[in-house]
């Protein structure tokens, strides 16, 4: 060991025992400070954690860390090394370290409003040069699509979610009925799949019929907004053609009872 690092520690070793008439937690705070300060300008705060070099930049839009909770009446000591020595880094106090939540993604089920869709399932104009005429709604099941059909070569695109495998349907229904925040009530062939599910859910945010509901003929099929937009594109309802809730809203305004609905 170096003289000068001898010195310093000695220092350090001498300082604390002048504190030990001090309270513990006092006597801690005041080594460090007296440590810190005997330090050379250049050495690295072996507390303190330093950026990592050459950081990937694309990842930030991936990963968010979550906040650090503390269980409730933990006690609270500050946070940093005087933390650390009183704790022991969290352990037992219900303290959830910044290192066990930096790289915590954010999900659909932590955090819905993060849930990246497919642009292409943007509500758009594009061309139509089918048969159908305006006023008609198409179901593109294996894309994932609905067209309204507009008059001079134009369709109102929508992304939608469709029925997951062995539910996918076809064929040519009318709009029956329109429904601002429909309740929900599960049809017994659902209940029977899903004993978990209520047998009655009143409309509203929380609703998974969303905020607009067209039924299709006398089936148990719909169009219907969705408390998961982050399904949209995907296959995952139980034939039901869902859609985000402000995109089924505009459907809703532009379509009326009678409206024909092709399903391909």
């Amino acid at each position: 060991m170096s003289r000068k690092k001898s010195r310093t520690v000695s220092s350090v070793a001498s300082a604390v025992g002048s504190l030990s008439s001090l309270a513990p937690l006092r006597a801690i705070a005041l080594a460090a400070a007296i440590l810190a300060a005997t330090s050379g300008p250049g050495r690295a705060d072996p507390f303190r954690i330093q950026p990592a070099a050459n950081t990937d930049q694309s990842r930030a839009g991936r990963f968010e860390t979550v906040p650090v909770r503390q269980a409730p009446g933990a006690p609270r000591y500050g946070g940093g090394f005087i933390e650390f020595l009183l704790t022991g880094g969290g352990g037992g106090t219900g303290v959830v370290s910044p290192a066990q939540a930096a790289y915590a993604p954010m999900t659909p089920e932590t955090d819905p409003s993060r849930a990246a869709v497919d642009p292409r399932f943007d509500r758009q104009i594009v061309p139509y040069e089918g048969a159908e005429k305006p006023g008609t709604i198409i179901i593109d099941t294996p894309e994932r699509l609905l067209y309204l059909v507009e008059p001079g070569g134009k369709a109102m695109r929508y992304g939608i979610g469709v029925g997951r495998p062995g539910f996918t349907w076809a064929g040519v229904k009318y709009v029956s009925v329109k429904r601002e925040w429909p309740d929900w009530r599960p049809p017994e062939e659902m209940l029977q799949r899903r004993p978990d599910l209520p047998h009655f859910m009143t409309g509203g945010p929380d609703n998974p019929l969303g905020a607009r509901a067209l039924y299709l003929g006398s089936s148990l099929y719909r169009i219907h907004g969705s408390n998961e937009p982050w399904t949209i594109g995907t296959q995952v309802s139980s034939g039901c053609i869902r859609m985000r809730n402000d995109d089924v809203i505009d459907l809703y305004g532009r379509v009326g009872v009678g409206t024909k609905v092709v399903v391909i």
